[in-house]
């Protein structure tokens, strides 16, 4: 039985995914999500074989969290499935660990033939170009340096900040205290060279952290 994991914001289309999915014989969805970090919570618990992830979510976007269910979970497979293709968005998530990123618009045997790749731990993108793009990406993946500045916790930190939580807000979502939040925001504004939330908000939007819904 291939357990498959569906994460996005939206509930109706996880259950359009849930109906597509569902049909397939030896395929079950173990789980659903509605925010990125509910998506790492669940896929740490049930371990799925294949997690499909929108790009876009609230809490946690997903790069970042197909970046911590790949720490946890190396061996379960993450389907970046989003409204937005760029080479810049594609590289990220392939630095992240997804191994599949399929777009929304794409028809309905896009998804599967790219959930049937994934189950055999073969990549899956929307054409053979880039598929070797992938390939080769991975195959050089090590020699490839973070784009930002900011470690992993940080970005954390920035997403939430820029999603308007409290200084507060943000300390109980991580379970740090406020005292350490506010450090880690002094330091981000430091390396990122600004001084206003505003000013973070955009970075966030430019860099990818948090989408447009904000």
């Amino acid at each position: 039985m291939l357990r498959i994991l569906l994460a996005d914001d939206h509930e109706i289309m996880r259950r359009g995914l849930r109906n597509i999915l569902n049909t397939y014989e030896g395929w079950a969805i173990c789980g659903e999500a509605a925010n990125g970090r509910e998506a790492v919570r669940i896929a740490c618990e049930l371990e799925p074989d294949v997690v499909v992830l929108d790009l876009s979510m609230p809490e946690l976007n997903g790069i970042e969290a197909c970046r911590m269910i790949k720490k946890s979970l190396p061996n379960t497979e993450v389907l970046i499935y989003t409204l937005h293709e760029t080479e810049q968005l594609i590289r990220r998530a392939l630095a992240a660990g997804a191994r599949g990123f399929v777009l929304k618009s794409d028809a309905e045997s896009k998804l599967v033939e790219a959930i049937e790749a994934l189950s055999l731990h073969k990549p899956f993108l929307n054409s053979k170009a880039a598929e070797t793009l992938l390939e080769n990406f991975i195959k050089n993946a090590a020699e490839t340096e973070e784009d930002s500045v900011l470690t992993s916790r940080e970005r954390e930190i920035v997403q939430l900040l820029a999603e308007g939580k409290t200084n507060r807000e943000v300390a109980a979502s991580l379970s740090i205290s406020v005292r350490t939040v506010e450090a880690h925001r002094a330091a981000i504004m430091s390396k990122l060279g600004i001084d206003s939330l505003a000013e973070l908000v955009h970075y966030a939007i430019r860099n990818n952290i948090i989408g447009q819904y904000t």
